[in-house]
């Protein structure tokens, strides 16, 4: 059960109104009347409570759970222990994950700016915003109705967010234009100087960096992560697309619609990534490249060169995936032969 302390839960539920919200099927001899009042992990949960089982490596849990209830694939169902009640689903993370934001909704903020806040006179700030202690937004920002500004967050001159935004503590903002429902975390640092510079032997000369940072609707930027602003053209990040903890973005990259971007790597100047594209943690990409749409770069990989849509690379230098493993497998033996 999540702790009270930090998570405000609502509820309960019936197994027929969960069931309506997570695009489940109630399994047969399910009591649609039975009310969840929590979710909770397969060993965790009591009679009372929801879970759900996504991978097959915890059937064995799954089988000896307490849970009242459980959302599970159709496949799995006949694993389940006497007495519990099932709701179907060809995808049960999914709406496992629908079932939980029904008992834990998105907080609102209750509207209003904090007297040790500081904002310009020249901004405008929509119906029902939160400006927390500390916080600074500057001349002719514009802030979108229902965000949510967090503590000593940095909001430069000019820079648009639009509604139900969530800025957490010292972020900062600037040089950008950000879409709806954003979520960025603590410590994040948008719209800073890219990385550019006229290099010689009589010193390297910094490029102005006249881009911006665009960011669509309903991305997730976490925390420590840094987004160049452009030089000339813009930094731009697709509709939809989540980036996890310590990424580096650098000037003019363009990510696609539904990109995931794993912690720590790290994405060079003017490449463009398509739509859906993976990249695994503490992967690393080279500038100017193009990287297509539904690729999926493998962690600590190192890409150096054009990847097609749709292309699987692992390695460094980057190769196809299953090259990379046919590699590593032959390495593999011939440590072993000469141990022998």
């Amino acid at each position: 059960m999540a702790d009270s302390r930090f998570f405000d839960r609502s509820g309960p539920f019936t197994l027929a109104a969960l069931a309506l919200r997570c695009g489940a099927e109630l399994a047969d001899g399910g009591d649609p009347d039975f009310l969840a009042v929590d979710v909770a992990p397969l060993d965790a949960a009591g009679p009372d409570q929801m879970t759900f089982l996504d991978n097959k490596k915890y059937v064995d849990a799954f089988s000896q759970s307490r849970a009242g209830a459980c959302i599970v694939h159709p496949s799995l169902a006949h694993r389940a222990p006497p007495g519990m009640f099932l709701l179907l689903s060809p995808d049960p993370y999914r709406s496992y994950a629908q079932a939980a934001r029904a008992f834990y909704p998105l907080p609102k903020p209750a509207p209003g700016v904090a007297p040790q806040a500081s904002v310009d006179p020249s901004a405008v700030l929509g119906e029902g915003v939160r400006v927390e202690p500390g916080a600074v937004i500057g001349a002719r920002a514009d802030i979108g109705s229902g965000s949510w500004i967090g503590p000593n967050v940095v909001i430069g001159e000019g820079v648009v967010l639009g509604e139900d935004c969530v800025i957490a503590a010292a972020a900062s903002i600037s040089h950008a234009i950000i879409g709806k429902r954003a979520s960025i975390y603590a410590g994040v640092r948008i719209g800073q100087d890219g990385f550019g510079f006229a290099m010689g032997p009589q010193g390297h000369l910094k490029v102005p960096q006249l881009g911006r940072v665009i960011i669509h609707d309903d991305v997730e930027i976490g925390a420590n992560t840094t987004i160049d602003r452009g030089a000339g053209p813009d930094t731009v990040i697709g509709a939809g697309s989540k980036i996890d903890n310590l990424v580096q973005i650098g000037h003019n990259v363009q990510l696609g619609r539904g990109c995931v971007i794993v912690a720590q790597a790290g994405i060079s100047g003017s490449t463009h990534l398509g739509d859906f594209v993976i990249v695994a943690g503490q992967a690393g990409i080279t500038g100017h490249l193009r990287i297509g749409s539904g690729a999926q770069i493998a962690a600590q990989s190192g890409v150096m060169r054009d990847i097609e849509p749709g292309g699987k690379v692992g390695g460094s230098p980057a190769m196809p995936f299953t090259e990379w493993l046919r590699q590593a497998a032959a390495l593999n033996q011939m440590v072993r032969k000469k141990g022998r």
